[in-house]
């Protein structure tokens, strides 16, 4: 069985601990390898290595930083497909779209590139007679990130180049349940020139969480995951008088107007909804069909989604492959059923779906649910599956409202042909994503990734130049040189 250690100090390392917890292929629910579960002594060798790169790290230009992480991104790229087929036998997702999430972590690494530009402070001279005041950026020392199993390549690469770039170390605690990724993109840091200690992989439970979220010699903290463990994580990062970005769960709405293109609005929603088995934070899981459209909407999607091919990753004619575990799989049947029960309409049932060959993968078929009300559980919460709710709203206000009274405010889209319809939308919904006539407005690298609401517990979004001033402190300097002591009377001052 193979067996996934840490990676600590530029190398794999091997821990002390006896302890390893299995890894599953869902496509055929096998356990294909093993990962450490790290005890206190494997994370004191960490995390010490972590406090002495950064000593170092700290002092190295920002320019030469950029020329290592410039190396790293050409790696990367040269061996995206090997690091996207690890997303997929260790996370289920089809080829294509482990692709897709190692280039959107990878747009990341490319705007970190640009950190001697981001780092530039600002300057006012004569704020005072003879003072001048500048601000300057300065790296935290050691940091974290927590990251979820949906997005094992991208999710890391939102928070640890830009961390790095700005002269911290950074320790990634990535998801037990698919962690080779981590290993190979912190071996493809060290082959392009980044000092040892500096980025360091720690794998593990929730023991190993709460090692970094109590240690005051981590400074700051990452984190994407459900609501209630982002909660806790700011709130126990917080006691502990860490920086904390947390980003939460989400119930994304896409509102299709009357005057929308159906067939556009229908094709987004069908890779929004569906894509990576929905199990993703920007996924689509409302659709708030308005007035009389909802009817052609619904037919649409569904006609759309019985033609689905789902299958495992190694098919290339996959378009959507297993969810997670057997666990998470059991959890999204449930919340099928629990939707029928409550009385909303089953248009698409992936329940019970079996592929031949791969009877114990942990497949849900794409399902969809029409006249789904705002008082049922499957639209309060969180599925974080294949289901796809369609709500009714009887015009524009109604569906606005919707979105709005929502806990979850993480993305939301509309599809409309009328400006003025999508600038009062834009302008109104509380929204941190905002996204019109796209299915899911996941921002460039060079802009920043967030919610609102329930949806981000800390005061700072992820990549961008939220990200810059998440992972440094600001320091304000205001300077006056008087006349020097050391200077005689014959010198004076230049009069012009």
């Amino acid at each position: 069985m193979k067996k996934i250690e840490n990676y600590i100090h530029g190398k794999i390392s091997l821990g002390s601990s006896s302890e390893y917890l299995s890894v599953d292929d869902p496509s055929t629910g096998e356990i294909v390898s093993e990962v450490i579960n790290s005890n206190k002594d494997d994370y004191n060798n960490l995390i010490n290595s972590s406090i002495k790169a950064y000593e170092e790290w700290s002092k190295v230009t920002p320019l030469k930083r950029s020329r290592i992480i410039s190396k790293y991104k050409e790696l990367i790229e040269k061996d995206l497909e090997n690091i996207a087929k690890l997303v997929s036998i260790e996370h289920g997702k089809t080829l294509d779209d482990a692709k897709g999430s190692v280039t959107r972590g990878l747009e990341v690494v490319e705007f970190a590139c640009g950190i001697p530009h981001l780092l530039k402070g600002e300057f006012s001279q004569n704020v005072g007679t003879e003072i001048d005041s500048w601000s300057i950026r300065q790296p935290l020392g050691v940091t974290a990130g927590i990251t979820p199993f949906n997005f094992p390549a991208m999710v890391p690469m939102w928070m640890y180049p830009i961390s790095i770039a700005c002269g911290n170390s950074f320790i990634l605690k990535p998801s037990e349940r698919d962690p080779s990724c981590s290993i190979k993109l912190a071996e493809l840091f060290t082959e392009a020139g980044l000092p040892d200690g500096v980025f360091n992989v720690l794998n593990g439970d929730k023991a190993s969480v709460d090692m970094l979220l109590s240690d005051n010699r981590v400074q700051s903290i990452s984190f994407v995951g459900s609501t209630p463990v982002a909660k806790y994580i700011y709130e126990t990062s917080a006691k502990n008088g860490k920086r904390v970005q947390a980003l939460g769960g989400a119930k994304n709405h896409l509102i299709v107007m009357p005057d929308a293109d159906l067939d556009q609005a229908v094709d987004g929603i069908m890779g929004a909804a569906y894509g990576s088995a929905g199990e993703r934070c920007m996924a689509v899981s409302v659709a708030v069909a308005v007035g009389d459209v909802a009817d052609q909407l619904v037919d649409n999607i569904s006609k759309k989604a019985e033609t689905l091919v789902v299958a495992p990753w190694t098919d290339s004619s996959s378009q959507m492959g297993p969810v997670i575990s057997k666990e998470h799989k059991v959890k999204i049947e449930n919340y099928i059923t629990t939707g029928v029960k409550e009385g909303a309409k089953l248009i698409l049932d992936g329940r019970n779906i079996k592929i031949q060959g791969y009877e114990n993968g942990y497949f849900v078929g794409p399902t969809l649910f029409d006249n789904v009300t705002k008082d049922m559980q499957i639209y309060k919460d969180e599925i974080f599956g294949p289901v796809l709710s369609v709500v009714r709203a009887k015009d524009y206000d109604e569906a606005l409202k919707l979105v709005n009274d929502h806990a979850f405010g993480n993305g939301t889209s509309i599809y409309t042909s009328d400006g003025e319809t999508s600038r009062h939308f834009t302008t109104h919904s509380k929204i941190g994503m905002v996204g019109v006539n796209v299915p899911i407005p996941v921002p460039m690298a060079f802009h920043s990734f967030g919610g609102w609401k329930q949806s981000l517990f800390g005061d700072h979004s992820m990549h961008g130049t939220e990200g810059i001033r998440f992972f440094t402190k600001l320091k304000t300097i205001t300077s006056r040189w008087p006349k020097s002591i050391q200077k005689g009377p014959e010198f004076k001052m230049p009069t012009n």
